[in-house]
């Protein structure tokens, strides 16, 4: 066994938890993404997806998916900047940016190449990054690979926010990156008040909208229209993979900032082109966003009945305001040990230990679809209550 080898092997975390039964990760799934799921050959309720309007199913999307592989093929064999760029990219990227109320879009293979791609380039060595100590890996991952300086603020705390504004330098450019909704923890970034300081100080604003597109705003646009403020932040970013049904990623912005990332954007001009098949079901994903405007309504009204049944049983589930809902546990076992017993009684939820949050922050991590019935919704709330009185979580 080589040194490499060897170090690694030393990794051994997952292996306790799988020598208790309680490793809680990488379940096959073996039907299609719905409210209800096949595991193992028996039904689960699915209350672990980011499919927020319950479009991975719907006849149209798949329907424009079979058309753009009948007509493209199934890949693009190239990246967008030499080979790969299609007239549906064009159109979906039209479409984009009218809808987040920009200039112009681009479209990449993933949500997180775009803000590793992103965050990474858009600043240069002597300017200023800041970002929220609860942003996305991927945001993360780009600022990592930035060579531009570097400031975290305290989790949606505004007057830490300023206080690393007031440590920037006057005449640099400061672009301030934020999540739209959190999504561990399901609330939202403070926009308005952020807007207000990214003025005050001459800053940027880049939020991005994986979580929210859909989900907020008069037609699903996210929370910079919900909060009436798209034209007061810099780039928008939003993901294909939670309410559009497929995988790929966005950002929107003024022309002259889309034209500088299609020529310095390294996971944009070094990887392959999001495929036909996923561009063909997003242009439909936006149709039947604008033509069936009650499925917003309807994970709306789940939600509110989800967040209201948990409180009234007695769990705490932070200040979510969105259709996350976070169930604290406050222990890693625990958490697997509650992820198990749902998993044994038909109900599928995500557990959220360290270090992707603080040991005594661990929760399940709940969301909710569309699609989902109130009954669904009423069974899941009894057995997850029920469980987490055996484990002594709740009263």
């Amino acid at each position: 066994m080589s040194l490499f080898t060897e170090t690694l092997a030393k990794y051994d975390a997952p292996q306790k938890f799988k020598d208790l039964g309680l490793y809680p990760y990488f379940r096959p799934i073996e039907s299609d993404q719905d409210t209800v799921v096949t595991i193992a050959g028996k039904p689960v309720l699915m209350f672990g997806s980011n499919s927020y309007l319950g479009l991975t199913n719907h006849p149209v999307l798949k329907e424009g998916a079979i058309k753009a592989v009948e007509k493209y093929g199934t890949g693009c064999a190239g990246s967008r900047f030499l080979n790969g760029t299609l007239d549906i990219h064009i159109e979906l990227e039209e479409r984009l940016a009218k809808l987040v109320h920009k200039e112009s879009a681009l479209v990449y293979a993933t949500g997180f190449t775009v803000n590793s791609g992103v965050v990474s380039c858009i600043t240069g060595r002597e300017d200023y990054i800041l970002f929220d100590e609860y942003d996305h890996a991927s945001i993360f991952e780009g600022k990592r690979l930035s060579f531009s300086k570097l400031l975290k603020y305290r989790h949606n705390d505004m007057d830490s926010l300023e206080k690393m504004l007031q440590k920037c330098e006057i005449d640099r450019v400061k672009v301030i990156v934020t999540d739209g909704v959190f999504s561990m923890e399901g609330d939202l970034a403070k926009l308005p008040e952020m807007v207000a300081l990214a003025k005050k100080y001459n800053a940027s604003i880049m939020v991005d909208e994986a979580h929210s597109l859909g989900v907020f705003g008069k037609t699903g646009a996210g929370i910079c229209e919900h909060y009436n403020a798209s034209q007061d932040v810099d780039l928008i970013m939003g993901t294909f993979s939670k309410s559009l049904g497929t995988i790929g990623g966005f950002i929107a912005a003024d022309e002259s900032v889309i034209n500088y990332l299609k020529h310095n954007s390294r996971t944009l001009i070094f990887s392959a082109s999001i495929t036909p098949a996923s561009t063909g079901c997003v242009l439909a994903a936006l149709d039947v966003m604008a033509a069936e405007p009650w499925r917003q309504e309807a994970l709306w009204a789940n939600t509110n009945r989800a967040k209201e049944g948990f409180l009234k049983a007695g769990f705490e589930i932070g200040p979510t305001q969105s259709p996350i809902i976070p169930l604290f546990v406050r222990d890693n076992t625990k958490t697997f040990q509650l992820t198990r017993m749902l998993m044994d009684d038909g109900v599928f939820v995500n557990p959220v230990v360290s270090p992707a949050v603080p040991s005594e922050d661990s929760l399940i991590r709940y969301s909710l679809m569309a699609t989902h019935t109130f009954d669904q919704v009423d069974e899941s709330i009894f057995k997850i209550s029920k469980a987490a009185r055996e484990l002594g979580i709740i009263e």
